[in-house]
């Protein structure tokens, strides 16, 4: 049950048929702010790209409008780090993150304290505003507080129901500002929950995960209890793109032309329209994967999914997707191809490269990433419908490991590879088990074989770097690995760092540590591991073992001041300050430390 969001649709415009463009969150949220399609923006994954500067969005044109911007959010894929934050005056990600090789969190932060982020904001500002509040609590792993945990039959009800509860002090205090507020609520996407065989999302683009709900409501203030207002609901086909126009012409700007998108306020007075084409996608798997990639489009209530097995769909007749009319239908097939034809195809760009921790973040909200090269070919043995099994045994082995079943997961990953030779993750996560179990020999082969195989190469290389340079086994050949990555990524120049600490080579090790920092100066990690560099290279005199000490000092509180949930951090600097006789101070570190380590294994 949402009572908050019923109460406030039964006010204003709920469109029973919106779609996004894309199924995952940072492209998705992009579409929104931009205007644009995926394909337009360039954001095509949550991982390995970044929104590129100069980017126009509500924020900065409402901004050089001069309103008041906020941004206020409680998911990682949506901090600052990913570039949408230019044009807000606050931009609100303050979510832990995670700095170690632990792999299982939740980066967010709950619903109601971005909801009060938000309202303090608007309590603070005077004149007209634009705030952006982002809940993500309807998102893996469900874990609604108690009193809601048990609404609805799955976990997951209980978590829209916590989220739909945190939301009301918003609209509350925006009742009883002195002016009417233009609000919009959408979603990114929605959640499979087991539909197709698709646990969550990111993988398909069925209407479990593309199909959003869209309100368009004016709360009118203070002195106003919106008695007159009623609610309509339009069916139309209605998109994502279409929110950008709309928020332009509610307050009296042009709306850009060259947007594909038109504002909904004619088709909310009409209360119905002409149909509106929606191209949308899913890129994830095949930028990370190599499998082929999804796009399609939607045309009235026919839905054309463009894969080396195409899918027609009528979703009038037919809203769970379980009868493909492809091959029934070749007219409606060419027709629907053709229309997809009249959008971008060609292939996306590959991702970036995404430093450890990054990667380890989305990881722990469902999301897989890593960069297969570009391929122009697939064939049905490349279609995510023969691949959905593969996806979800290497989730469940992620589970295992996470109940403590590596046994288990070991056998399940093992399966993965003999189905799909080139599945990257399943090398990197099965070395992974055999490393944290003692096995090191295996892990080192497990990531060899991989290499052999002709599984993407670059996360399986890093790895294989350091785990051969950590474990001494051949740190001249890890060092070889590592030195032919592009000296632009970060996770890579981490594992060098590392190597080169290994082979005794501390001041090439600093040097590379800094390069990471000149492509991402608040890295905590570089900091931290400079710090520890100058500890291990000190000289053996007392005053130049004293400069050295100093030094990393200041490195280690650099550290924690750009990134005060790294642990490691924290430990240095103890380290630092017991080794120069500052043992009570120490103590106060490890103890944050270790603060910081409980928070993670939450």
């Amino acid at each position: 049950p949402t009572p908050v969001l019923d109460g406030l649709a039964a006010k204003g415009a709920r469109f029973s048929f919106a779609h996004a463009h894309a199924v995952v969150t940072l492209p998705s949220h992009t579409s929104i702010l931009t205007g644009q399609l995926p394909y337009e923006h360039g954001m095509r994954d949550n991982s390995g790209f970044r929104v590129k500067d100069g980017t126009a969005t509500l924020a900065t044109r409402l901004k050089s409008a001069g309103f008041a911007t906020g941004a206020f959010v409680g998911g990682f894929p949506l901090t600052k780090r990913f570039g949408l934050s230019p044009g807000f005056d606050e931009y609100d990600d303050q979510i832990s993150e995670m700095k170690s090789d632990v792999t299982f969190t939740m980066p967010e932060r709950p619903a109601n304290e971005v909801v009060g982020r938000a309202v303090d904001w608007i309590g603070r500002t005077s004149g007209k505003f634009f705030a952006w509040v982002h809940v993500f609590d309807p998102h893996a792993p469900y874990a609604a507080p108690p009193e809601f945990a048990s609404r609805g039959e799955r976990p997951y009800d209980g978590e829209v129901a916590w989220t739909d509860a945190a939301l009301g002090p918003l609209f509350d205090t925006l009742a009883l500002l002195p002016r009417p507020t233009t609000v919009i609520v959408t979603s990114d996407h929605g959640e499979s929950l087991g539909e197709h065989g698709e646990a969550t999302h990111g993988m398909f683009a069925y209407e479990a995960t593309l199909h959003v709900p869209l309100i368009v409501v004016t709360i009118p203030g203070s002195g106003d209890d919106g008695a007159s207002q009623r609610g309509v609901v339009i069916d139309t086909p209605v998109r994502h793109i279409d929110i950008a126009p709309t928020v332009m012409e509610s307050v009296g700007l042009t709306v850009d032309p060259t947007w594909l998108g038109a504002s909904l306020a004619a088709l909310i007075d009409a209360g119905s329209g002409a149909d509106r084409p929606s191209y949308f996608e899913s890129m994830t798997y095949n930028l990370v994967r190599g499998w082929a990639p999804l796009r399609g489009v939607l045309r009235e209530r026919t839905k054309y999914i463009d894969q080396p097995i195409p899918e027609i769909y009528d979703l009038a007749s037919d809203p769970l997707e379980s009868r493909n009319l492809a091959s029934s239908q070749p007219d409606q097939l060419q027709l629907m191809t053709s229309l997809l034809r009249t959008f971008n195809v060609a292939p996306p760009d590959r991702p970036g490269q995404e430093a450890a921790e990054v990667s380890a973040a989305l990881r722990s909200l469902g999301y897989v990433s890593g960069s297969a090269p570009e391929r122009r070919i697939f064939t049905e043995a490349d279609d995510l419908k023969n691949l959905v099994t593969i996806d979800a045994d290497l989730h469940r082995a992620s589970e295992m490991f996470q109940a403590g079943r590596t046994g288990d997961a070991i056998v399940m990953l093992r399966s993965v590879i003999d189905r799909r030779k080139d599945t990257a993750d399943a090398y990197i996560s099965l070395s992974h088990a055999y490393w944290e179990g003692g096995r090191v020999n295996e892990a080192i082969t497990t990531l060899e074989s991989g290499l052999t195989n002709g599984a993407p190469d670059r996360d399986i290389r890093i790895r294989l770097g350091i785990y051969l340079a950590e474990s001494g086994t051949d740190i001249p050949k890890a060092i070889t690995i590592l030195e032919t990555l592009p000296d632009t990524d970060v996770e890579g120049l981490n594992g060098l760092g590392l190597a080169y600490g290994g082979a005794g080579r501390h001041a090439d090790a600093i040097a590379t540590y800094k390069k990471i920092l000149v492509l991402d100066p608040t890295n905590g990690l570089a900091h931290q591991n400079i710090a520890t560099m100058l500890m291990q290279g000190a000289g053996s005199s007392s005053s130049a073992k004293a400069a050295s000490f100093a030094e990393a000092e200041g490195w280690a509180r650099k550290a924690v001041d750009v990134d005060p949930s790294l642990a490691k951090g924290f430990t240095t600097l103890g380290v630092i300050l017991a080794q120069t006789g500052r043992k009570p101070l120490a103590i106060d570190q490890w103890r944050r430390a270790v603060q910081l380590l409980s928070l993670i294994h939450i």
